[in-house]
């Protein structure tokens, strides 16, 4: 691997290197959750939410939510610092939808995330069918004092999987999205969620073709899995389809990176299935192996980030 700026360079644009090259150290990412909802769990889109997706909404579980935004951030700092050393943060809304509120309810929100001097940015997830150009112009404020990310939960390009995950929305509303907040000194995060039921390796590298000429400037990629009391579990339980296995997904995360163009930066190559509601995968639990494997298979491919990417 490449050396540079005194640790070891890897052969994609990973974040976490990133932020520690544009700030000069370690710079960790508070998990939050504000008690947003979400419009496809709601009633509001269609009942019972995406297929995959169980009672946490994609959190970490890394704090109770009976904890106010600013305990949140005060007790994520303490456990950083002493675990990892780092020594900024940025406050990250992860639970749920979190622009699915009025646009004074967001501010306020928002607005208790940064007290605390150590927070450098503010990070908000969120899907692509709950902004407006309001929240956007909003979000973009903070972007004046505060290094701001928006991350969009688009998993696919084709309507047709979209549909069949029980998204609740479609490829357009994520390009109306990007759209919008492009040029508001906003940095676009994408979700992609590779190995998802009935696509092909190409339906998966067409996302990443689709993706590399928006402008975006980070793609956050996550392996299909399977968590408890979802109605994807059902589905696996009775065999409906079948999951990639290591080899597979280490090879697909490869040939879509090749894709990307170079700058666009890696928030993650792995998702986090939590051990106590994972049901399959049960490799993804060995995610530092699987992350040095999909650095061998680059490197035994002598391939980096934008190596097949065309403008």
């Amino acid at each position: 691997m490449r050396e540079r700026t005194g640790f070891v360079q890897k052969q994609y644009n990973q974040y976490s290197q990133h932020l520690e090259e544009l700030f000069g150290c370690k710079v960790y990412k508070i998990t939050l959750n504000a008690g947003f909802n979400c419009p496809n769990r709601d009633g509001t889109i269609s009942s019972g939410g995406c297929i995959f997706c169980e009672e946490g909404g994609s959190f970490s579980r890394a704090h109770c939510n009976t904890l106010s935004v600013q305990q949140q951030v005060e007790t994520g700092i303490e456990k950083l610092k002493s675990r990892f050393k780092a020594q900024k943060f940025i406050s990250y809304f992860q639970a749920y939808s979190n622009t699915y509120a009025p646009v004074d309810k967001l501010e306020k929100i928002y607005d208790k995330s940064l007290l605390h001097k150590d927070i450098i940015g503010l990070s908000i997830g969120t899907r692509p069918d709950c902004v407006n150009k309001e929240k956007i112009n909003l979000i973009s404020n903070y972007a004046s004092s505060h290094y701001v990310w928006i991350e969009y939960g688009l998993q696919t390009i084709h309507n047709k999987t979209l549909n069949f995950i029980n998204r609740g929305h479609n490829c357009q509303d994520f390009l109306y999205a990007v759209n919008i907040t492009k040029n508001k000194g906003i940095n676009i995060c994408a979700h992609v969620i590779i190995g998802l039921p009935g696509e092909t390796r190409e339906d998966i590298l067409e996302t990443a073709k689709a993706l590399a000429d928006l402008g975006i400037n980070g793609v956050k990629i996550h392996l299909l899995c399977v968590l408890k009391n979802t109605k994807l579990e059902k589905m696996y339980l009775n065999n409906e389809f079948q999951l990639l296995t290591p080899e597979e997904y280490i090879e697909t995360v490869c040939d879509f990176l090749e894709l990307l163009p170079p700058e666009i930066t890696i928030h993650r190559l792995a998702g986090n299935g939590l051990k106590q509601i994972l049901v399959a995968p049960n490799w993804l639990c060995e995610k530092f192996k699987l992350l040095n494997a999909i650095d061998q298979e680059l490197e035994k491919r002598n391939s980096f980030q934008g190596l097949k990417y065309i403008k």
